[in-house]
């Protein structure tokens, strides 16, 4: 194994076309999008085996997050280096110029249902943007049974056994493992276990331009796979933790991950020594420091701290909003 220095680390965004995106990640990001299509993601911290992400700057320069893992284990991840082999999170930014299909992703109990190497999964939203239209569907209407969705899937109107609302900048949604979902004309940012497991249960009936047919509907897994007792999802109400320097709030907790949003325009401490901590800038712009050096960090960049590089200053350039991932520590 070889001998790594890491440091704080910037990733390369992915692109994603999909059928449902636009071109709203332009305002997000400054690597160009592909010209035309609809990119509907950016994965900005990836370790799939098909797309890794890869370090943008210093001597890892072109690495990959999953060469990190291989060959930094204890350095990348600290008290986690034993746990996981490959990195537990997802992050993604999703432009969702239209509604994505109606869908749900297994628990971890559900193992039928989960291919080998994946795992369940359960994701949390940040709403960046919204639309006229904007719209989240989270969790069935009280009384919904699988012989109502069986019925309104023939109808093609599942959305009438759907929960919903209208999103507002700043919110956060939590979508646990088994709820019914999907989310219409929003840019939100996303953070989910690291799998790739998804059932369709209904598609608007659309059809792809690009191979001239509908999308593939996986209805009988779908309904094996939803909690029927996941009913009206709203947005979290964050809890202020603290407002000196900066207003920092806790917006999801769970088993998978914790996330945090801190704004403000003073210098204020991130990361922790022996475990993982992962920065996406929402909002603004500023500098972290570690061992005499400046990282910048502005509006749609990630950034992982190793667990070796522990807590850092981070000095904002004027008002800045950041979000701030952890692993739970007694997970």
């Amino acid at each position: 194994m070889e001998q790594v220095t890491l440091y704080p680390l910037k990733f390369e965004p992915i692109y994603q076309y999909r059928i449902w995106g636009g071109r709203r990640l332009e305002n997000l990001l400054s690597k160009p999008l592909p010209p035309k299509d609809p990119i509907g993601e950016a994965w900005i911290l990836s370790d799939r085996d098909d797309q890794p992400s890869k370090i943008t700057d210093g001597k890892l320069k072109g690495k990959t997050i999953k060469w990190l893992m291989e060959n930094a284990p204890e350095k990348l991840m600290g008290k986690f280096a034993n746990k996981f082999k490959r990195f537990p999170l997802l992050l993604k930014f999703l432009d969702c110029q239209q509604v994505l299909s109606v869908q749900v992703h297994p628990s971890d109990q559900l193992t039928k249902y989960i291919p080998a190497g994946e795992s369940g999964k359960t994701e949390a939203w940040v709403v960046l943007e919204t639309g006229n239209k904007a719209i989240i569907y989270a969790g069935l209407k009280p009384g919904t049974t699988e012989q109502k969705l069986r019925d309104k899937l023939k109808e093609h109107k599942v959305a009438d056994e759907l929960a919903h609302f209208r999103p507002e900048n700043g919110d956060s949604v939590l979508i646990k493992a088994g709820t019914v979902h999907t989310l219409g004309d929003v840019v939100v940012f996303e953070v989910q276990e690291n799998s790739d497991v998804t059932y369709r249960l209904y598609d608007w009936d659309r059809v792809d331009e690009k191979t001239g047919k509908p999308r593939d509907l996986q209805v009988e897994e779908a309904l094996a796979c939803i909690d029927f007792n996941k009913i009206d999802i709203k947005p979290v109400t964050p809890i202020i933790k603290s407002e000196i320097p900066v207003q920092r709030e806790v917006m999801i907790q769970n088993e998978h991950f914790d996330l945090c949003r801190i704004i403000g325009g003073l210098p204020f401490m991130v990361g922790k020594a022996t475990v993982p901590h992962v920065l996406v800038c929402v909002d603004g712009k500023g500098d972290l420091e570690y061992n005499s050096d400046f990282y910048s960090l502005k509006k749609g960049d990630v950034m992982l701290l190793p667990a070796s590089v522990g807590a850092c200053p981070f000095v904002p350039k004027g008002e800045i909003t950041l979000l701030e991932l952890a692993l739970p520590e007694s997970s």
